[in-house]
């Protein structure tokens, strides 16, 4: 109830009267001044009353008078009185009705009492009713009461004591609360502060008002008694503890922050006063160090006390939490002294209190962000935050590591040591059970043998200290083991939950203003401020390397479930954190950590292993302690509950995972699921862990990429407890769902999953490289399974995704790992197929063909079961999607068609099922442009060479495409020609030319003329059969559509098409390769004319040169309205010449056969009678073929209607009318064509006419032309000679001869000879033979009739027959090839038999002397030195004689000669001045001495009879000269006469043969002819008519010579008949002996015949001379010798005269 209503009053007006009524009773006796007070203010009251409205106002005013009576009863120091005055005096307090002087009044007394000891709690009572009720009290008076309350605090009684503690507690509270209440007063006004004076101790307070006057002077005393100083204003102090002192501080300090963040004289105090007042009490702790003895240091060191020091801790707590942006360096100061306590060598309970504090400062986020920006944030400064974390991290280290009294564990085991000892140790260490450590049921932290436990110390979040709330203890309280572990552990927790929530909130919060702002302004690009964002990544930067530290360690030590999953979750909640700040080293070290503790201990995983190295080796160090990142250790006791393989390139043995591991996973699975967004490049980290869990528990893949437990087929198989068979298809299940929660994924964190998991994918290949292990599929599996459930945003992931598995999956040696690969990549392009997307695909080609590109690039990879699945998709995708494929059929085709011939045939079939469904189904539907396609894809299956059947089915499928087009002619160009126009105009606007195959023609033509030229190239399929089928087709479309096409489409048919073919036909035919092939595949037998590739590409050959050779036939009349016939022409009759030219018979007989009826073309007839329109369409240079009525609508097929077919013809040649050419023009024009005609006849014949060159006798020629062939070319030759023969030239005529006598040197091969010669012995001509004689008798009969011009041929006639006349001796040599003489050739020996030249050269010497007869005395005959070229020619023959192949031959060349010389010596007596025949006598000199002195002998076999005519034969010849020549001696040369004369000389004796028999030898010595001879020239030696001394020397000379070499002969003769004793000289040499002697008896008649003036001096000399020699040989023995001597040595009786005397100087 109020105590202003008027009840109140009216009630307290009563109780005063009551009260003053009792003190007046109990006063009566004993004390009569207060009774009568007493009863005055009773008076007083009511008068009070009676007077007043505000009776409370009224009553304040005379508060002295009315408290006085009360005051003077309490001074009785009676008990029973005083109690009534004091319960009196607070009801007045109670209804504020006490003024400042009563209240003064009221003080005094108390102290009164007080120093009596009276009413004590009564007091403390009072004084709080005063203070509490009205702010009356203050100053002296105030201090006053506070004095009171302090001694009452340090009075002997307990109750009292405790009761003044609470008392001045709340006292002190009132005062700041005073001073708040006026501060909110005065909030508005503002006011002037006073300068401040000086920086004085005891600071002015001349600025304060009184409440916060009060306030300052009690704060400023409370530091005085603390610090043990006299107080200022709490005078009549008299005892005072610190422990009180401090608690009442921290209170002030707790709860009445702001007093001194607004107050500068507040805030001095604080700096000034109270921080040096802590760091001065803390210096015992600092100094002390547990176990330093007293000796070790000089002065004995101060112990720490705990009461002190435990509320010192609270104090800068407190300071801390409020101050620090007050107390920027003394905060600095008390955080590194906390730090510090955290120190090992402090004592335990130490460390306790101190990391209890820091435990406090670790639940303030907010407070821990002002650190960072007050400390770590400014340059120079001390790294405040980061040290408390790394503090507690190494707190936590030092735990484990530092071994722990008490705990017997760490007391056996040695420090740190692992092994056997410290399994030992540990166990016997408090609640640790068996191996397994399984019976423990208490949480606790085991590392390396030190066994911790853990207790709980507070609830999650708030910091419950234990040993900082123990103010009543006066002694350090031990510290139960783990509890210091488990302050810090929760600290941790704390700190990292903090943290975290504390940024999250508030990242959330600005995501959601920059949210609001873009949605107010959109087109500005809001962003947050940058400030913020700096002071929370600084905080993790400055966190994070104690946090993981510490983290770490505990998450290896961790025995228990809970404790474990409670650092997981801070690792976790940091390293998403992290990741959402963007600290990319932070949070891959955390996830790393979380990993590692994922696999089993030391496993090896690179990924991790680099991160972590990169960790180690920053060794962070917190004041000067060094803190290493440890690494997990293997000997934590953990239940195993899986043993599996590792994932490793060499098999190796089984690794270990325990229940931790399997938590850690789930862990991992979390991170990854909830906070994919942020992870970016650790999703390397994340999943290369998971994939070797994943393979570890044995998890494989299964349809549409799930993990399934599965097992692997080799290796030892995977052990799993029942705790984890349970968890595992959970663990399956996340990670499906992890993936399938990638499509809440933005389009960055998705890119980060995708590369994650291709590195990954990279990595397991890798190791799966030369293995055929099992390969790691998770990452494909995953790949897959990412992009199935992104389908609806596929575009952004589709190229990373499907470019990582075409080209590093599928094309992985490892099998299992590419069928995944593929199996990924088609499901996917069915799954984006099959989607509904928004637009749909029929409105979006870019995606269609986005999708459908990966199938295409499929083809790329060369494994057969990668493209099988690629063909069963595409023959799936056609069966479902067919018909809506539109813009990605080029891509389809483009993968149908991607075959090749290393694929294997059921690739290829499966290929081919695709394309047929095409062709049957899909024709209509799809875009024109693509039917060129279908074209080249049908094409390419007829060039693949695995399967004959396919190749002529595509052959068949590619006539019914072109029946299709013939069919939809009209459709299909209105189509293309509309794709064409916007090609144009897209080309156009890029500036680029069209680029499409065959351009210039229009579209239409353009397909004709692909599908012309896939078939031209099937036409050069390596395999016959397609040759012919496709060659068949083509020629076939030809002339069935042909009519179809364009003009100008015509040219390009002819030039691109067939000419090409030709082209390579021929390229082909000319590589073929020559081996024989044994049979055709199977058991099919091939013709011996087919056994070779060269024979079957010769039929290849002739059946497109005839199929070409017959469009130009039949096409000529529109072929010659093409502007370049004539090159056409030409290069038809380049053609026709390879061919000709080819190595084989087949070919080269069959294009001469093509020539021949080309040339056989005639002229076109013009048509006069045609209709009009057909007429403007000849005139346009359509062929009249298309005119014709039938073809232009043929029954059944509609193709165009009449009158549209002009304008469609006058559309395409627009203005281009051009008239047909005129007949001057024409005859021009065809004598080209016959000019080029022979031109192309000329090379061929020259071609096949050149002896091949090089080579050594046994090689075998490449090629030599049949008979057949020759005699066709030169049949050629006299049509062709009559269209050219005005222009024929001499040089012409040379050609033709060198052709001809080419011609005929070709030898027959062996095995055609028996057809070709009749046998060996008829003397026929060959056919061949009698061709090039017509052909030179119809050139010679041209010349004959023709003008005085063309008779200077006579002489290059002369010249070719003369040349085949030597064929009779010297059969011509055909290149270096060896031929054996027909007439002693086996038929099996001979590889090449020479004809029988002779009857052939015979022919053609009986031609030349009866042409020389008719022309002789001709010009050019005689200019030409004919006469001349025929004795050279004969001279051969003569030369020979015997050794002519045959008989006949020398003998007509002899009869020839004297006919030719009868003839042509008058005439060339005649012309003997004009110098014509000078060279003309030495040929003839030379023919005669080699026939009369031939080199050959005789044959053996010819009779006496025979060797009688031929000496008559000489003989004649003599004659010939003696009658003929030498008689006109002075027309004729004089050389030449000397060398007749030489040539009678010696045959008047070197005429021997050595081969006869001793009976014949006297007749076949040819006595006869050496008579004549000797004769002849004595004759001519020793006749008086010399006419020149030339001639009588010569003559002499010859003489000379015989004599001398008569001489020579005798001597050796008689030499060696002594030297060889009885043997018998050689045959030889008797029959040289035997003719000398003759010889010599011939001369000497000769010389008795003659007159002796002739005979010169010398002569007769050696003549004697000879006769010595001639006695000397008297001793031989030879009869023989003996008979011829005698005849020699007769005539010498004629010379035996007597001497006659010597006439010497004038005497005798």
């Amino acid at each position: 109830m109020s105590t202003s209503t008027p009840e109140a009053v009216k009630k307290l007006l009563e109780n005063m009267q009551t009260d003053l009524r009792s003190l007046s009773m109990e006063c009566k006796k004993k004390f009569p001044p207060v009774k009568e007070a007493a009863e005055s203010g009773i008076v007083k009251i009511k008068t009070i009353a009676a007077r007043n409205t505000d009776i409370l106002a009224s009553l304040k005013e005379n508060s002295s008078e009315v408290v006085q009576p009360f005051l003077m009863g309490c001074g009785t120091k009676e008990p029973k009185i005083t109690q009534l005055c004091l319960a009196a005096v607070q009801r007045l307090m109670t209804h504020e009705v006490v003024s400042e002087a009563a209240a003064g009044n009221v003080i005094n007394m108390l102290w009164q009492l007080m120093e009596n000891g009276l009413e004590e709690l009564k007091l403390l009572q009072t004084v709080l009713v005063l203070l509490t009720t009205n702010t009356v009290v203050h100053d002296e008076i105030l201090s006053k009461a506070i004095v009171l309350c302090f001694r009452l605090h340090f009075t002997k009684d307990n109750i009292t004591n405790n009761t003044a503690a609470a008392t001045v507690r709340q006292v002190v509270t009132v005062v700041f609360e005073r001073m708040v209440a006026e501060d909110e007063r005065f909030k508005g006004i503002v006011e002037q502060p006073t300068p401040v004076q000086g920086n004085t101790n005891r600071r002015s307070v001349s600025t304060l008002r009184p409440s916060a006057k009060d306030a300052y002077m009690l704060f400023q005393d409370l530091c005085q008694l603390v610090n043990a100083d006299a107080p200022y204003w709490l005078v009549g102090m008299t005892e005072m503890t610190r422990t009180f002192g401090l608690e009442l501080l921290e209170s002030v300090l707790n709860d009445f922050p702001g007093v001194f963040l607004q107050h500068q004289e507040f805030s001095f105090l604080l700096k000034e006063r109270v921080c040096p007042l802590v760091i001065k009490l803390f210096s015992p702790n600092i100094k002390f160090r547990q176990g330093s003895s007293g000796a070790a240091s000089p002065a004995p060191v101060e112990k720490p006390y705990f009461p002190i020091c435990m509320r010192l801790l609270r104090v800068v707590s407190v300071l801390i939490k409020h101050f620090y942006s007050l107390l920027v360096t003394e905060c600095e100061i008390f955080l590194s002294l906390l730090v510090k306590f955290l120190d090992g060598e402090k004592p335990q309970w130490l460390r306790a209190v101190a990391v209890e504090s820091v435990h406090r400062l670790c639940v303030q986020p907010h407070l821990l962000r002002s650190f960072c920006q007050s400390y770590d944030m400014k340059q120079h400064s001390t790294k405040v935050f980061r040290d408390i974390v790394n503090a507690l991290g190494s707190f936590i280290q030092s735990l484990f590591i530092v071994p722990n009294t008490g705990n017997p564990a760490a007391t056996n085991a040695p420090a740190g040591g692992s092994g056997s000892g410290a399994q030992a140790a540990a166990q016997g260490g408090p609640g640790a059970g068996g191996q397994g450590g399984s019976l423990t049921t208490q949480a606790a932290f085991e590392y390396r043998g030190t066994w911790i436990p853990l207790m709980t110390v507070s609830v999650q979040g708030s910091a419950k200290a234990t040993y900082l709330e123990m103010l009543d203890k006066v002694e350090p309280p031990s510290i139960p083991e783990g509890y210091a572990m488990s302050v810090a552990f929760s600290a941790l927790l704390d700190l990292v939950r903090g943290i975290t929530s504390m940024i999250e909130r508030e990242l959330a919060k600005e995501e959601e203003e920059v949210a609001v702002r873009r949605e107010a302004n959109p087109d500005q690009n809001a962003q947050a401020e940058p400030g913020a964002h700096l002071v929370w990544e600084e905080m993790v930067s400055a966190c994070w390397c104690g946090l993981l530290a510490a983290l770490s360690l505990l998450l290896d030590a961790s025995t228990d479930e809970t404790a474990t999953e409670s650092i997981l979750k801070a690792e976790l909640t940091m390293a998403s954190l992290c990741g959402r700040l963007g600290l990319v080293t932070p949070r891959d070290a955390f996830i790393t950590a979380i990993c590692k503790a994922s696999l089993p201990p030391h496993y090896a995983l690179t990924v991790l292993s680099s991160n972590a190295t990169n960790l180690n080796n920053k060794a962070y160090s917190i004041q000067g302690q060094s803190v290493q990142i440890i690494s997990p250790s293997s000997e934590s006791h953990q239940q195993v509950v899986a043993v599996g393989q590792p994932l490793t390139v060499q098999p190796q043995g089984t690794v270990v995972l325990t229940a931790k591991n399997i938590q850690c996973m789930r862990t991992l699975l979390n991170l990854a699921h909830c906070h994919g967004a942020v992870l970016g490049t650790s999703w390397q980290l994340v999943l290369a862990t998971l994939q070797h869990l994943v393979w570890i528990l044995g998890l494989k893949p299964g349809v549409g990429g799930a993990l399934k437990p599965g097992r692997a087929v080799e290796g030892p198989s995977t052990v799993l407890t029942t705790a984890v068979m349970t968890d595992l298809p959970f663990i399956s299940n996340i990670l499906s769902r992890l993936f399938e929660s990638s499509q809440y994924l933005d389009d960055v964190s998705l890119h980060h999953l995708i590369n994650a998991l291709c590195s990954l994918s990279l990595e397991a290949m890798e190791m799966a490289y030369g293995t055929n292990k099992e390969p790691s599929l998770f990452a494909v599996a995953k790949l897959l399974e990412t992009g199935l459930v992104n389908m609806d945003r596929i575009e952004i992931l589709w190229r990373p995704l499907t470019g990582h598995l075409l080209e590093k999956v599928c094309q992985h040696p490892n099998a299992r790992m590419r069928e995944w690969g593929a199996e990924a990549v088609t499901a996917l392009i069915k799954a984006g197929l099959a989607y509904k997307h928004n637009p749909p695909l029929a409105q979006n080609q870019r995606l269609q063909l986005l999708l459908l590109n990966p199938l295409k690039e499929l083809s790329n990879v060369l494994h057969a079961d990668i493209r099988q699945k690629q063909l069963e998709s595409v023959l799936q995708i056609l069966q479902s999607q067919g018909d809506s494929l539109g813009p990605g059929w080029p891509l389809v085709l483009g993968v149908i068609g991607a075959i090749r011939n290393d694929q294997g045939e059921s690739l290829i079939r499966t290929a081919f099922q695709c394309l047929q469904l095409v062709v049957t189904d899909f024709l209509p539907t799809m875009p024109c442009m693509c039917l060129q396609i279908v074209v080249d894809v049908a094409g390419s299956f007829g060039l693949q060479n695995q399967e004959l059947n396919i190749s002529l089915t595509s052959i068949g499928l590619l006539w019914n495409i072109s029946d299709y087009f013939f069919q939809r002619g009209e459709a299909i160009t209105q189509d293309l020609e509309r794709e064409e126009a916007a090609l144009q105009k897209q080309a156009q606007e890029k500036g680029e030319p069209l680029n499409r195959p065959f351009h210039p023609a229009p579209p239409f033509d353009c397909l004709w003329l692909c599908l012309y030229a896939k078939l031209g190239q099937l036409c050069v399929d390596p395999r016959p059969a397609v040759r012919k089928s496709a060659g068949q087709t083509m020629f076939s479309t030809i002339a069935a559509h042909g009519t179809l096409l364009q003009q100008s489409t015509w040219h390009i048919v002819v030039w691109k098409v067939l000419f090409h073919l030709l082209d390579c036909v021929r390229k082909s035919s000319t590589t073929a390769d020559k081996e024989k092939i044994e049979s055709g595949g199977g058991n099919i037998l091939i013709h011996h004319s087919r056994d070779t590739a060269e024979k079957q590409w010769a039929e290849t050959w002739v059946l497109t040169l005839a199929g070409v050779a017959r469009i130009f036939n039949t096409r000529r009349y529109l072929l010659q309205q093409l502007g370049d016939f004539f090159k056409a022409w030409e290069v038809l009759l380049d053609h026709i010449q390879s061919a000709a030219l080819s190595k084989n018979n087949e070919v080269s007989l069959a294009a001469l056969k093509s020539f021949q009826e080309i040339l056989q073309i005639g002229t076109p007839v013009k048509d006069s009678a045609m209709p009009t329109e057909a007429l403007a369409l000849a005139v346009m240079g359509v062929p009249p073929v298309l005119i014709d009525p039938l073809s232009v609508s043929g029954p059944g097929r509609h193709l165009l209607r009449s009158d549209s077919m002009l304008e469609r013809l006058t559309r395409y040649n627009g203005a281009e009318l051009q008239a047909p050419p005129q007949g001057e023009e024409s005859a021009l024009e065809d004598a080209a064509l016959w000019w080029s005609a022979w031109n192309t006849w000329y090379r061929t014949g020259t071609e096949s006419t050149r002896p091949p060159s090089g080579g050594s006798g046994t090689d075998r020629p490449s090629f030599v032309p049949s008979q057949p062939f020759l005699t066709a070319l030169v049949q050629i030759v006299p049509a062709l000679y009559q269209h050219i023969e005005t222009g024929f030239s001499m040089e012409d005529l040379r050609k033709l001869g060198v052709i001809l006598h080419g011609a005929v040197s070709i030898p027959i091969s062996s095995d055609a000879s028996p057809f070709i010669l009749p046998s060996y012995t008829e003397a026929v001509l060959t056919s061949l033979q009698e061709a090039v004689l017509t052909a030179l008798d119809v050139l010679q009969k041209a010349i004959c009739v023709g003008p005085e011009s063309l008779q200077v041929m006579y002489p290059a006639i002369f010249e070719q027959l003369l040349l085949f006349v030597e064929f009779s001796c010297k059969p011509p040599q055909y290149g270096k090839l060896e031929t054996k003489h027909v007439a002693n050739a086996k038929y099996n020996q001979a590889e090449w038999v020479a004809l029988n030249y002779v009857p052939f050269a015979e022919r053609s010497l009986e031609v030349v002397v009866d042409q020389y007869h008719k022309t002789a005395c001709h010009k050019a005959v005689i200019n030409e030195k004919v006469l001349q070229n025929i004795i050279k020619t004969l001279r051969m023959p003569l030369g020979l004689k015997y050794a002519c192949p045959s008989e006949s031959t020398w003998k007509l060349a002899v009869s020839s000669l004297l006919k030719v010389l009868s003839i042509g010596l008058p005439v060339a007596r005649q012309h003997a001045s004009s110098g014509m025949f000078e060279t003309m006598w030495p040929e003839l000199a030379n023919a005669f001495e080699d026939f009369l002195f031939t080199k050959s002998t005789p044959p053996d076999n010819v009779s006496i009879q025979e060797f009688q005519k031929n000496e008559a034969i000489d003989v004649e010849v003599v004659q010939l000269i003696s009658t003929e020549i030498l008689p006109f001696a002075n027309f004729i040369p004089k050389d030449f006469v000397g060398q007749i004369m030489t040539m009678l000389n010696k045959g008047s004796i070197h005429s021997q043969s050595s081969s006869f028999t001793e009976a014949e030898i006297d007749v076949r010595m040819r006595e006869e002819f050496s008579k004549v001879c000797f004769e002849t020239l004595l004759q001519f030696s020793f006749s008086n008519k010399v006419s020149t001394p030339q001639e009588g020397y010569i003559s002499r000379m010859a003489l000379s010579v015989l004599l001398k070499r008569s001489q020579d002969v005798l001597r050796r003769y008689v030499d060696d008949e002594r030297l060889s004793g009885r043997c018998p000289l050689p045959r030889q040499q008797v029959t040289e002996i035997i003719f000398v002697l003759k010889a010599i008896s011939t001369l000497m008649d000769s010389l008795k015949k003659t007159q002796p003036e002739n005979v010169d001096g010398t002569t007769w000399a050696q003549v004697i001379a000879l006769y010595p020699t001639l006695v000397e040989c008297i001793t031989c023995s030879s009869s023989e010798v003996s008979s011829a001597l005698k005849e020699a040595l007769g005539p010498f009786k004629d010379f035996m005269q007597p001497p006659v005397a010597r006439v010497q100087n004038g005497e005798s």
